[in-house]
């Protein structure tokens, strides 16, 4: 089992990163160095082909850094294909009924948790010589499944949702809820406060995980202490563009500060 599965059956706090346009493998040994347990890669509104996709998971298998794989859609071609390119697990994104998350488990999984197809790709086991069975219980064991709760009609029928049997996480998409709850971009605002509530006590009650991908460190740690252990911070792209502005800013300002100095008498 990988070592994030490990961790949210075990209630620990884990931490990771969206990568949404770094294709290069070596944005992996960064992140894991950088001290993440775990990346998602958008394949949802980014431009990741398998073949990229793969690459980047056979880094992270070697670093035992967890690579999950936001999908775009709960189509079965999108989610075994995905899976048999190595991922560890999936996020689903726009989940809504428990029908479609059951759809989402009968893709995602072997029998008898599902009706995945077999092929054993060398990647998704190391290479290890398994029985058909032994692959096929590994795998269900291993693979993580993650629910991106971004809608109204989710909140309303989350309970259902995370007692779907091989649902492991619940994780709120706050810009999509927050529109889809008419207080568009205001994740403070009581409404969201309330739902993303809601989702974080309905996994407590079924066993799952509860988390949230955002930008504001702030608001992570508020949810952390109210029981969310997927903590997702930020993207690539956005924690190179704050670091990379801090410094220009910073250097601007020596820089002004030292054209003052060599005008003074």
């Amino acid at each position: 089992m990988n070592r994030v599965k490990r961790a949210l059956r075990e209630g620990k706090v884990v931490l990771g990163t969206m990568l949404t346009e770094f294709k290069d493998p070596e944005v992996a040994r960064i992140m894991a160095a950088a001290g993440f347990d775990f990346v998602f890669i958008d394949a949802e509104h980014s431009t990741y082909s398998l073949e990229a996709i793969s690459d980047i998971v056979r880094v992270c298998k070697g670093l035992d850094l967890a690579c999950l794989v936001r999908v775009a859609d709960p189509e079965y071609h999108l989610i075994a294909r995905t899976l048999d390119a190595g991922a560890h697990g999936l996020m689903v994104p726009r989940v809504e009924t428990p029908e479609v998350v059951r759809a989402i488990v009968q893709a995602a999984k072997y029998p008898p948790l599902g009706e995945r197809g077999f092929g054993p790709r060398g990647i998704v086991t190391d290479y290890r010589e398994m029985s058909v069975r032994d692959r096929m219980e590994a795998v269900n064991e291993d693979t993580v499944i993650v629910l991106q709760i971004e809608r109204k009609r989710a909140i309303e029928n989350i309970d259902q949702m995370v007692s779907v049997r091989g649902v492991d996480a619940a994780l709120i998409g706050p810009n999509d809820l927050s529109i889809s709850l008419g207080v568009p971009g205001e994740h403070g605002h009581p409404l969201m406060v309330e739902a993303i509530q809601r989702v974080v006590d309905a996994c407590r009650r079924h066993g799952a995980a509860s988390g949230i991908h955002i930008r504001d460190m702030e608001k992570l740690l508020f949810w952390r202490e109210r029981g969310m252990t997927l903590l997702t911070y930020s993207t690539d792209t956005a924690m190179i563009m704050e670091a990379a502005t801090g410094a220009v800013k910073r250097l601007r300002e020596g820089l002004g500060a030292q054209a003052q100095n060599r005008q003074l008498p």
